[in-house]
């Protein structure tokens, strides 16, 4: 391992580092009940892990962002090809891709708590929808990059639209899926919390919320470790399934 290598895998550890040194330092000028220090927090988390409740919130939430996640990237996978192989699609889209970037997600929630309820069919369809779009604008990105050359070799070989989808256009989509995976899997988190916060009687949303209502500063805290903690399980999964592609998730 070469000086820089070793660098760049302890620069995550340093960031970590210097966020917990000016926290602490922080926190020594303000009670615990405004800004609880790390240490304060992290036992709260440990004795939140021990006696379940935190790992009984954090099931409902990743049981309402998983599959919010898998719904949304496979719509999005589906409409990014059909988008970019039919123009008339594209540019039907085109308006409602620009316009689901512009307005508030936490606008659009309640009505789909309005119409479907309260329940966990409601919050997966907040996560779905969240993912749906930044899923479509990458694969069609990936879709819209492969270089003309490797189409006409592709028809030069008779090949059928079948062949072309599954031998060029899904391996040339794949890294710019994978990313779009990533960033979708925080996006489905940040979905199911938002249901939570509106409407919900468990989930990590539901226990940051009681914890507010109780002012319990240092339990917040807890929950949004939680919340860090499930992301980047999620990111690190999809990141070790893009490694253990052959090429690492690269065309």
């Amino acid at each position: 391992m070469t000086a820089r290598s070793a660098a760049l895998r302890a620069a995550p550890l340093l960031g970590i580092g210097a966020v917990l040194l000016v926290w602490q330092t922080l926190s020594l000028g303000y009670p615990p009940f405004i800004l609880p220090g790390p240490v304060l927090v992290f036992n709260r988390f440990v004795s939140g892990l021990a006696s379940g409740v935190l790992l009984r919130h954090a099931a409902v939430t990743l049981a309402e962002a998983l599959p919010g996640l898998l719904i949304g990237a496979a719509l999005g996978l589906i409409v990014g090809i059909v988008a970019t192989r039919s123009a008339w699609v594209g540019r039907a889209l085109a308006p409602l891709i620009v316009a689901s970037q512009g307005v508030p997600f936490v606008a659009v929630a309640p009505l789909i708590f309005l119409w479907f309820g309260s329940g966990p069919l409601a919050k997966i369809i907040v996560c779905a929808v969240i993912v749906f779009f930044p899923i479509a604008v990458n694969v069609m990105a990936g879709l819209r990059a492969i270089a003309p050359q490797r189409r006409e070799l592709v028809a030069a070989h008779a090949a059928t639209r079948r062949d072309t989808l599954l031998r060029l256009e899904l391996p040339a989509a794949l890294p710019y899926l994978l990313a779009g995976l990533r960033v979708g899997a925080t996006l489905s988190m940040v979905g199911a919390l938002a249901g939570e916060f509106l409407s919900a009687d468990r989930g990590l949303g539901f226990f940051i919320n009681q914890a507010m209502g109780a002012y319990d500063t240092a339990l917040v805290m807890a929950g949004v470790l939680a919340v860090v903690a499930l992301a980047l399980g999620l990111y690190g999964a999809l990141r070790a399934l893009e490694q253990a592609l052959p090429g690492g998730g690269r065309v």
